[in-house]
């Protein structure tokens, strides 16, 4: 049995096996180009595979060694892949700069940092294994940028239309590009250095030729906008880098700016920390203790159990134990059910999160009703569910050895389940709200009571809907 297929046989034991005869056929037929940075929502879509069972199975297959994951820090702005890292644990910066944008971004996790899978060596090797061996059109396409952007079937033929010059430079080796400067806005762009001068050129033409220094070197300043008028240009280039450099002049016309519109979904680092599978596989392996990641909106659900210190005195330690760790199990498998996690257990109270206010919502109805079962099963109403949702900024930390949350989010939360009594749910107006979530409360044909209210321990007072 060959390697690949000892490690499908093994993945097939974790995950659904479609998905996995999808990523077989996936590693054994795709181009190398679809095997590098692998964007898990496109794969899904295009296999018509459930999101979550698909996210699961490629966290299966990179723990098991099939692919190596890596976490992008991407520019909101052209999709650039501004760094990559093989953990959270990269992420080392308060604000990180885009030369091709001019601009600089602080790393949070909703939407600025993407996790792509690429395929292990030992499965299958690839040309982006070795990115310095690729032409600047590949190179452009699978390592600067990001899995977000949908680059068209004839991307080659459609960059040799922006890219009015190019050349391979070797480290320390330097080269002459010799052109003729339209009348448009131009950028040199290096993508290794993620270097970028930009160019206005206007004015009358001229016959007189024109002429550029530019050294490219690992610190990659962002310079100011240079204008020269249309005509020859003489661009000297240096490459005091370690590595082969691809200088190229781009005319930043309305094909590179269309070009760049088109994006995809993909995976972010909130969608993958609040994925039940990642928290069971990397529990301890996310982030560094010192680390403070920005998520700038993320759903949190705290449930209790009403009355547990009476349950443990009228049925006995051992059937109350089995009852709550049932309760446990049910809370679990909901919160994965609903793109979301359960993050820790305190006594009989749970706290999860979820991306959105709608999938938390969801969940808070499903686990009332599982209550309602386990009641009705044993004829008795031992397992009454506090339920609290709240949505806002929060930082995703390290506690106590493992991933968690921290900020006024989570208190307030906390807090508004400390307002439901038994089969009640609380959510402040920011979940209720939400367009999706309100959806999903109609559905049901529920009407939610809004009161305005004090937090314990808050000091502002909060508009909270009672959800019947």
């Amino acid at each position: 049995m060959s390697e690949d297929q000892k490690f499908l046989a093994v993945l097939r034991q974790s995950a659904d096996p479609k998905i996995v005869d999808a990523i077989e056929t996936l590693i054994r037929d795709a181009p190398d180009h679809e095997l590098n940075r692998i964007n898990v929502m496109t794969f899904a879509a295009r296999n018509k595979l459930d999101e979550d069972r698909t996210i699961a199975a490629f966290l299966h297959a990179a723990r098991l060694g099939m692919f190596e994951m890596s976490w992008n820090i991407l520019c909101p702005g052209c999709g650039g892949v501004l760094e990559s890292g093989m953990s959270l644990k990269s992420i080392n910066q308060s604000e990180y700069s885009c030369a091709l944008c001019a601009a600089g971004y602080e790393p949070t996790l909703d939407e600025i940092v993407e996790v792509t899978f690429t395929v292990s060596p030992r499965v299958r090797k690839i040309a982006a294994h070795d990115p310095d061996t690729l032409p600047m059109h590949e190179y452009m396409r699978q390592i600067f940028w990001s899995s977000g952007i949908d680059l068209p079937d004839d991307f080659e033929r459609l960059l040799d239309e922006i890219v009015l010059d190019a050349v391979e430079l070797p480290p320390g080796e330097r080269a002459i590009l010799s052109l003729q400067l339209p009348a448009e806005f131009v950028i040199v762009f290096e993508p290794v250095t993620h270097a970028a001068q930009f160019i206005d050129v206007k004015g009358e033409p001229t016959r007189e030729r024109q002429s550029l220094s530019l050294v490219l070197n690992e610190s990659h300043p962002q310079n100011d906008t240079l204008v020269m008028q249309p005509g020859p240009l003489r661009i000297s280039l240096e490459n005091r880098t370690n590595r082969r450099a691809l200088p190229s002049v781009w005319v930043a016309g309305n094909e590179l700016h269309h070009m760049l519109k088109q994006r995809r979904p993909f995976l972010t680092a909130k969608r993958l920390l609040t994925n039940q599978t990642f928290r069971d596989l990397y529990r301890t392996d996310t982030l560094d203790i010192d680390q403070r990641l920005k998520i700038t909106s993320l759903t949190f659900l705290f449930t209790d159990l009403k009355g547990s210190t009476e349950l443990y005195e009228r049925v006995g330690d051992l059937v109350a134990y089995d009852l709550v760790r049932e309760h446990f199990r049910v809370l679990h498998e909901i919160a994965a059910a609903e793109t979301g996690a359960v993050v820790k257990t305190i006594g009989d109270a749970v706290m999860a999160t979820f991306p959105t206010p709608d999938h938390a919502i969801s969940a808070a109805l499903r686990m009332r009703d599982a209550m309602r079962s386990l009641n009705e099963q044993r004829g008795s109403e031992d397992l009454l569910l506090k339920i609290g949702i709240h949505e806002g900024p929060c930082l995703a930390v390290t506690l106590n050895d493992r991933q968690d949350y921290f900020g006024q989010t989570v208190n307030i939360a906390s807090r508004v389940q400390g307002l439901a009594v038994s089969r009640s749910i609380f959510a402040t107006d920011t979940v209720v709200e939400n367009p999706e979530a309100s959806h999903v409360i109609a559905r049901q044909g529920l009407q939610p009571t809004l009161q305005k209210t004090a937090l314990r321990g808050i000091s502002d007072e909060f508009m909270v809907y009672e959800i019947p």
